[in-house]
């Protein structure tokens, strides 16, 4: 009943970003937002939460996973409803932002509370349907956003939260115990902030790359800046006898190696899906719901497989190293599939159906492996922590992924053809001729493709270099497992 409670909270939280996906053209035609609004109201969401999530893991280990669950679930409804009924585009992306604070609170103490509640025997299942979770927000909520938009207007998306935050705000206060670190440790401010800012920075250069050039200042100045408060809170992390980030864990080729995987397969995932939603409606001129409906194969591929147990079957079968291979290969074979078989103007569903379960095959397969792999490199007094590192991965990788993605399909669409448009609406309905209108649309098209190819090689190399560190880290512990014997047995 906890493990439900817990994916309830989190199925909120994830489906929040990918059900604002289909309402690309709503927000672009209704609020007349730009090509970087919307994706500023994408990434807002998921860079302040990927910058607040390590504070947030900290907070829970010190105060308690319960009390910040709690806590997570009231600021999202209040954030989810100050978006449902934003008028401009700077206010949808600043509730959005304010939504990041809930939503990062919630990421950490979820997959906390399951390492605390579990024994090792069932963790790696009870993991496995975490994930299946958070897949299912992931890849369900073009579907849902569907249907919302397909009966009400675009606001409906974020005013659904504030029924499900509710229930899981009850369910949470009556049937999950509370839980902390005895020892405690102290909130790492200045880490937060400058993680926060140094994540923002980067991700903005690579937004206004595409319209400011890169060599310009617009993108080389917050991309210096982003680099060198990076650095700056490496330093600190070091330094702070209270890190938000424990620099030491990095000395982990298995943490290192999981890490790496996690964050290029979110990152495929993310910016692919932000891709595919506006090829089927802007491309292919599907509806809302029609679009929704077929996106749905990706979630019922994921949720299928791994609520037959797939995933932790296949860990025990191939090993960690084996299992992130395959599953990240699938992902990248699916992408792939998506981009030449049903990509262009005159592409094949076929092409994007058999792209999806791959995609999410490869997903129910491997993601289980390298959640597991994280946070059993962890103390599990730290469980916060841990679950702040994955979180921040998967919400990094996924505004990385939006914003790389996105600036590669402006980068072609800006190369093939000739538009000072924002969008592509905006540059259809200011076409001169039909023949012109198809150029823009095969054009855009083709920067799609492009875009999604870019996706699927960035996940396939992830895969080979997140194995071979977790392959590395298993023969060092397996050398020095007889080594411990021997010294055990020589007392």
């Amino acid at each position: 009943m906890i493990l439900g409670v817990i994916c309830l909270a989190q199925l909120t939280v994830l489906l929040d970003n990918t059900v604002l996906s289909v309402a690309i053209p709503s927000l672009t035609t209704e609020l007349n937002a730009s090509t970087a609004d919307i994706q500023w109201m994408i990434n807002a969401y998921s860079l302040v939460q990927s910058g607040l999530l390590l504070t947030a893991g900290n907070a829970a280990d010190r105060y308690g996973r319960k009390k910040m669950l709690t806590a997570g679930l009231a600021l999202f409804g209040i954030g989810s409803l100050s978006a449902g009924l934003a008028q401009t585009s700077g206010q949808l992306i600043a509730a959005r932002a304010g939504m990041g604070v809930g939503g990062a609170l919630l990421m950490t103490t979820t997959l906390a509370v399951v390492i605390q509640i579990f024994s090792e025997a069932e963790r790696v299942k009870a993991i496995a349907l975490w994930a299946t979770v958070g897949s299912l927000g992931f890849a369900a909520g073009p579907l849902i956003g569907g249907v919302i938009l397909n009966h009400y207007w675009w606001g409906a998306i974020f005013l659904i939260n504030i029924p499900v935050a509710l229930l899981g705000l009850v369910a949470v206060i009556k049937l999950v115990p509370e839980s902390k670190n005895p020892q405690g440790e102290r909130p790492d401010l200045l880490g937060a902030l400058l993680s926060t800012i140094g994540m923002v920075s980067l991700v903005y250069a690579i937004i206004v790359g595409p319209e400011h050039g890169w060599a310009s200042a617009q993108v080389l100045v917050p991309a210096a800046v982003g680099v060198v408060v990076l650095a700056l809170f490496a330093l600190w992390e070091l330094r702070t006898p209270y890190p938000m980030l424990d620099m030491h864990f990095f000395r982990n080729p298995k943490f290192v190696g999981a890490i790496a995987g996690s964050l290029l397969v979110v990152f495929g995932m993310g910016g692919s899906l932000f891709l595919l939603t506006q090829h089927l409606q802007f491309v292919l001129g599907y509806e809302p719901l029609e679009a929704g409906l077929r996106m749905a194969p990706l979630a019922l591929t994921i949720v299928g497989l791994n609520l037959s147990g797939l995933g932790p079957k296949v860990v025990v079968k191939l090993g960690t190293p084996r299992t992130v291979v395959l599953g990240m290969t699938m992902v990248a074979a699916g992408l792939t599939s998506i981009a030449l078989l049903g990509g262009g103007t005159e592409g094949s569903y076929g092409g994007i159906l058999l792209g999806l379960v791959l995609f999410g095959a490869g997903m129910a397969v491997s993601q289980p492996a390298m959640a597991n792999a994280i946070m059993s490199a962890i103390p599990a007094e730290k469980a916060g922590v841990g679950a702040g590192i994955n979180g921040t991965l998967a919400e990094f990788g996924n505004g990385l992924g939006v914003a790389v993605l996105g600036a590669v399909l402006g980068d072609r669409f800006a190369a093939l053809v000739a538009v000072t448009a924002a969008s592509l609406p905006a540059a259809l309905a200011a076409a001169d001729s039909a023949a012109q209108r198809q150029q823009i649309a095969d054009a855009f098209a083709s920067g799609l493709q492009t875009s999604q190819l870019v996706g699927a090689a960035a996940v396939f190399v992830g895969g080979l270099v997140a194995a071979a560190m977790l392959a590395r880290a298993e023969r060092k512990e397996k050398a020095a497992r007889p080594a411990l014997e021997d010294e055990v047995g020589g007392r």
